[in-house]
């Protein structure tokens, strides 16, 4: 009970002081202190769980299994990490003029405040504060996106406020929907939206109520995941937005979406008894893998191309899902945990690359091998990573995810091998010339913080090689509680 308390409550109160002192100069300390309370909170959280099991804290509104523990410490990790990147990074940015006093003290609270959202929205039981959650992490990025003020990264703010709050909106529908079927089955003194107790009565809930309902919440939380077609606000907002955001963004947020999701699933695969959401998932994830392969081919912008890149993995984690069973499973668990971690890593040397260059136009990017060698070798990594190059932990979960369609959905293979080919050629024939191409620039002046790019390349690589035995035991718990 303690523990998460500390979990949720650090990162909350980090928001608050931030909020106070994140314009003066040691802000930036205080902001890693926070992140690193908060990742040894989820580390011992972590350990009870594996001691103890699932457990409920707080008159069950908040509940801890297998699911979702693995989340919470990836999110307070990559928060952690990102705030050490965000710290070199964030004072180049206020050197040159892009960050005020005002807008460095907005930065350090809102940061703090997404991560208690995200945290928030992974260990609480109540579906209706999951909305709440997904809804504050709406409000808390925008104020992200926009805080540089030019007009492109408040026309990126607007616009994925005005998209996500339609979204969200459908999710609260799709919410009721649920409570609605909860009361129908259970008396008015009865109805919960508590997971746990709706997971117990799930083959009593009204099936046709249960279907409008995930279609809803699929709408909804598919727009945070990035979807196609509800996917148009997700490169605006990684392109306008400090780097750190897009790799919070981009590792982070799309995953507390696609935990609802599953959530919601779970329940609907028990009370229709059929594949109907399993079929919805498959078909918005091979949409999106499909033409998110396709849209990189166009990109000129780096972070832009990055984010149809998480486009394209957020639908190959969807269908995977939606087939369901114990593979498929575990492949998607696997592939949120390697994509979050690569992903991030990647937008760190993507943000050293842009801010020596002044440019976020990948032709206007050469040599980083030269500029500085770490830089080029972790973009190169990370990418050779990201494109499913063995031994990285990204070729393990697709191989799995590829020979489950083949086996149980091989209508779908052709698309899902096409997309991948096409994305790996869009995105290898530019990143090339960014990293070996000849250049003018000269030496970064000041050493980047690339610790954070090579740490998350590591363990992206220990994952391809070696899972160890407590993280496969949650994926396997996991993937069975998922079912399929």
């Amino acid at each position: 009970m303690y523990t998460l308390f500390f979990v949720l409550g650090v990162p909350l109160w980090g928001g608050l002081v931030l909020a106070l002192i994140g314009h003066r100069a040691y802000a930036r300390d205080i902001n890693v202190a926070f992140s690193l309370a908060t990742f040894l909170a989820a580390c011992a959280l972590t350990v009870q769980i594996i001691n103890n099991g699932p457990q409920l804290f707080w008159h069950d509104q908040f509940f801890i299994d297998p699911l979702n523990v693995f989340l919470v410490t990836l999110t307070a990790f990559v928060s952690l990490t990102t705030a050490i990147f965000s710290r070199p990074y964030m004072r180049i940015e206020q050197d040159h003029g892009k960050m005020t006093a005002p807008r460095m003290r907005l930065y350090h609270s809102m940061y703090q405040l997404f991560s208690f959202t995200m945290l928030l929205g992974f260990t609480t039981n109540n579906l209706g504060i999951i909305w709440v959650a997904m809804e504050a992490a709406t409000l808390t990025t925008v104020l992200l996106v926009s805080v540089y003020r030019t007009s492109a990264s408040l026309e990126a703010a607007w616009k994925y406020f005005i998209l996500c709050g339609v979204g969200i909106a459908q999710a609260l529908f799709g919410t009721i929907l649920l409570y609605m079927a909860a009361d129908k089955a259970l008396g008015a003194e009865h109805a919960t939206l508590l997971w746990t107790n709706l997971d117990q009565i799930k083959g009593q809930l009204d099936p046709t109520i249960i279907t409008l309902a995930f279609v809803f919440l699929l709408i909804g939380y598919g727009t945070k995941i990035g979807l196609v077609p509800l996917h148009s606000w997700l490169p605006d907002a990684h392109a306008e937005g400090p780097t750190p955001v897009s790799a919070v963004l981009s590792g982070l947020l799309l995953n507390v979406a696609m935990y609802a999701v599953l959530r919601c699933k779970v329940l609907t695969d028990g009370a229709l008894g059929t594949p109907m959401a399993g079929q919805l998932m498959m078909g918005f994830g091979l949409l999106s893998v499909t033409v998110a392969a396709f849209f990189l081919s166009r990109q000129k912008d780096v972070k832009r191309m990055f984010s149809y890149s998480s486009i394209e993995h957020m639908g190959m984690i969807t269908f995977a899902f939606g087939m369901g069973g114990p593979v498929a499973n575990f492949a998607g668990l696997l592939h949120m945990t390697v994509h979050s971690l690569v992903k991030s890593a990647i937008f760190f040397t993507v943000g050293h690359a842009t801010q020596k260059a002044k440019t976020q136009v990948m032709s206007e990017i050469r040599g980083l091998i030269k500029v500085n060698p770490t830089v080029g070798w972790g973009l190169m990594l990370g990418v050779m990573a990201i494109l499913g190059m063995p031994p990285f932990g990204v070729f393990a979960s697709e191989f799995l995810i590829l020979t489950t369609a083949m086996r149980e959905q091989p209508w779908a293979a052709p698309f899902l091998f096409l997309a991948l080919g096409v994305a790996f050629a869009s995105i290898l024939i530019r990143v090339l010339p960014m990293v070996f191409g000849d250049t003018t620039l000269k030496p970064l002046a000041h050493p980047p913080a690339l610790v954070p790019v090579f740490v998350h390349l590591v363990l992206a690589l220990a994952l391809g090689l070696y899972i160890p035995p407590y993280l496969n035991g949650w994926y396997v718990q996991a993937a069975s509680m998922l079912g399929g």
